[in-house]
């Protein structure tokens, strides 16, 4: 199928197109009800999906690039090996949707909800999540690099042998999280409480983090 380029499309135009894996630049489709349509192994570039609602729709193996898409909703979609780069996806929810082996990268995630998403091998890099909701998600064994964490909801999060590298936790909440044998010396660590210390029973920090987690609790050291 060849490109469409630069135009506005709703339901019954994207319905039109599907059987086929289709290619998309330039085009707005703003508000647009895609819920529960089959758009696997689409390609979308600089697109236009603010508010959209995408709920329960097949996204396996699609890529977006440099895509507008704050506060769609991808709700219980099949995001599986799908790939996102350069994206807007600020308030973007993803909740209950399949992000297995998906592959987030230099994206804004700000505010993004994924209460409920599953799937594993999913991957975030250069991505900003300041203020996300990740509650239950599991980043065992996985590396993340320049990932921002900030005030996210971290609760029971899974990140055991975890690496961070270059990356923020701080004032997230991470109630219940697992960090045994994560590597958290290239973690911001700033606004850790006193009482979550044993969260990072058997972690690796540096001894400057330490130094400084110390100092913030009100300890001397000398």
């Amino acid at each position: 199928m060849s490109p469409i380029t630069a135009a506005t499309l709703n339901r019954k135009d994207i319905d039109r197109l599907t059987g086929a894996p289709g290619h998309l630049i330039d085009c707005d489709l703003e508000e647009a009800d895609l819920s529960k349509l089959d758009m696997s192994g689409w390609t979308f570039e600089r697109c236009n999906l603010r508010h959209a609602d995408v709920t329960g729709a097949n996204l396996a193996n699609t890529t977006w690039q440099s895509c507008r898409a704050a506060f769609a909703n991808f709700s219980a979609a099949d995001f599986a090996e799908a790939v996102v780069k350069a994206c807007d996806f600020n308030n973007a929810a993803f909740r209950r949707a399949n992000i297995a082996a998906a592959c987030f990268t230099a994206t804004r995630m700000t505010g993004a909800d994924f209460h409920g998403a599953k799937g594993m091998g999913f991957a975030f890099e250069e991505v900003l999540l300041v203020g996300a909701r990740l509650a239950g998600l599991s980043f065992r064994k996985e590396v993340l690099r320049r990932v921002d964490l900030a005030q996210a909801d971290l609760t029971k999060c899974d990140f055991r042998a975890t690496v961070f590298e270059g990356c923020s936790l701080r004032e997230a909440n991470m109630d219940g999280a697992q960090f045994a044998g994560a590597d958290l010396r290239g973690a911001d660590l700033g606004g850790l409480k006193l009482e979550d210390a044993a969260l990072f029973r058997g972690a690796v920090i540096s001894r400057e983090q330490a130094e400084q987690l110390l100092s913030g609790w009100g300890l001397l050291i000398r």
